[in-house]
C-alpha cells in the first residue's frame, strides 16, 4: 500500500550568513508542500541525517576544492540522510518502502534523483550506521597510513566522528599501540574505557611534546589528523623515520570564530619531515571510491561480531537540529552526532 503523504513538510534553511561560528539564531525550520516526482525521481522521506563539521566551510563560502556548493542566505541545509521511498516516479529502480542514502538531509521529505540515491541492504545491522565516518577513517589508514602490525597510531580529535572510528579501526588492523587527542579530560576517559585507546594526551597547560614523548618515548609511526595546527605540528616532531600521516580534517582552522572554515594554517617543522622521510597526503574519498564497498562490508562484519561499535549520539526532532550543530562545534559531544526524526 502506497504511503499516504502529508501535504507540506519542514526544512531548515540558513537565515543569514555569520561573521563567526554559525549559532541557532542563523537558521530558520520553514514550511513547504511536499515535493511530487518527475521522471527519474523519488521522494525520501528522512529518519536520520548528520550533522557534520563541513557546513562552517560551506556557510563561510570557501568552497574551492570542496566538492559540494556554497549555502548561501535562504538556500536549504544538506548533507547525508537515511530516509524510506515514499513516493517514486513510474519505471524507476526505486520503488515505496526502500531504504536509502542520499546527501538532502535537514528535511523531512527531500525530493531526489534516483541515481543520487543509494539502496541500503542489511549490510549493516542498524540503517543509522551508514551515517557514520568510519569510511574515511578506514581509506585513510589503508591507502595512505598502511598501518602495519607493530605500529603506534596517533589520532587527532578522537573523540569525534572520525576519531572514534579510526582508533578501534587501527587496532583491528594490527597497530600495537592507539593515542588519542582530546581537549575534555572526560572524553578521555571514554576513549580509553570504551574505545580501547592506549593513552589520550589532552592539549592545555601541559605542552602536546611532553604529553606525547610520555605516552609514546619512542615516536609514532601513523598519524590520522582531524585537527591539525599546533596538535600537526607536535605529531611532526613525534615522528619516528618512515613515519605515514593521513590529513583527513583540519578543525583547529575549520571551527575557528576568526576564520571562514576554508583554511587551515600550521607551521611544521619541513626540515624533520625530509630527515625523518615522513610521508604526508591529505585524504579524499573521492580519489578512492572503491574504499566505501570495502568499509561498509568489514564495518558489518566488526559490527556483528563485537569488534567495533558505533559511537554516536541521536538528537531529536527537527527543531533541535540547529542547537545539534552549535553543540558539534563547541565539542559536547562524543562521536558521530545525527538528527533522528520520528516514524510517521
Amino acid at each position: 500500500m502506497a504511503a499516504v503523504l502529508p501535504s507540506t513538510t519542514r526544512e531548515i534553511l540558513l537565515a543569514d550568513i555569520p561573521g563567526g561560528l554559525p549559532g541557532p539564531e542563523h537558521f530558520t525550520v520553514t514550511r513547504k508542500p511536499v515535493p511530487v516526482p518527475g521522471p527519474g525521481q523519488v521522494v525520501v522521506r528522512n529518519r536520520y541525517f548528520l550533522v557534520f563539521p563541513g557546513l562552517r566551510t560551506l556557510i563561510g563560502g570557501q568552497v574551492d576544492g570542496v566538492p559540494l556548493p556554497r549555502i548561501h542566505a535562504g538556500d536549504a541545509l544538506f548533507g547525508p540522510a537515511v530516509g524510506e521511498v515514499v513516493a517514486a516516479a513510474p519505471g524507476g529502480p526505486l520503488r515505496p518502502g526502500d531504504t536509502v542514502t542520499h546527501l538532502f538531509g535537514w528535511r523531512e521529505h527531500a525530493l531526489v534523483a534516483a541515481a543520487d540515491c543509494t539502496p541500503l541492504g542489511d549490510v549493516l545491522p542498524d540503517p543509522v550506521a551508514h551515517l557514520s565516518s568510519g569510511s574515511a577513517a578506514y581509506g585513510a589508514l589503508t591507502r595512505l597510513a598502511e598501518v602495519r602490525p607493530g605500529d603506534t597510531v596517533f589520532v587527532t580529535g578522537a573523540a569525534g566522528a572520525v576519531g572514534t572510528m579510526a582508533g578501534p579501526v587501527a587496532r583491528l588492523l594490527g597497530a600495537t599501540r592507539v593515542i588519542g587527542s582530546t581537549r575534555s579530560p572526560d572524553k578521555a576517559e571514554r576513549l580509553r574505557a570504551e574505545l580501547g585507546y592506549d593513552a589520550v594526551v589532552v592539549p592545555g597547560p601541559r605542552p602536546i611534546d611532553e604529553q606525547l614523548a610520555a605516552v609514546a618515548p619512542d615516536g609514532i609511526d601513523v598519524l590520522l589528523d582531524t585537527v591539525g595546527g599546533d596538535q600537526l605540528a607536535a605529531a611532526v616532531r613525534a615522528a619516528r623515520r618512515g613515519a605515514r600521516f593521513a590529513l583527513v580534517g583540519a578543525l583547529s582552522g575549520q571551527l575557528s570564530p576568526s576564520r571562514d572554515g576554508g583554511s587551515a594554517p600550521a607551521e611544521i617543522d619541513t626540515f624533520r619531515l625530509v630527515t625523518q622521510g615522513v610521508s604526508l597526503h591529505g585524504y579524499s574519498g573521492q580519489d578512492h571510491p572503491e574504499v566505501t564497498e570495502e568499509w561498509t562490508k568489514r564495518f558489518g562484519d566488526w559490527l556483528r561480531s563485537g569488534e567495533i561499535a558505533f559511537p554516536h549520539v541521536r538528537i531529536p526532532g527537527m527543531d533541535h537540529a540547529a542547537r545539534a550543530l552549535q553543540e558539534l562545534f563547541e565539542g559536547r559531544h562524543f562521536g558521530t552526532v545525527v538528527v533522528e526524526l520520528p516514524p510517521v
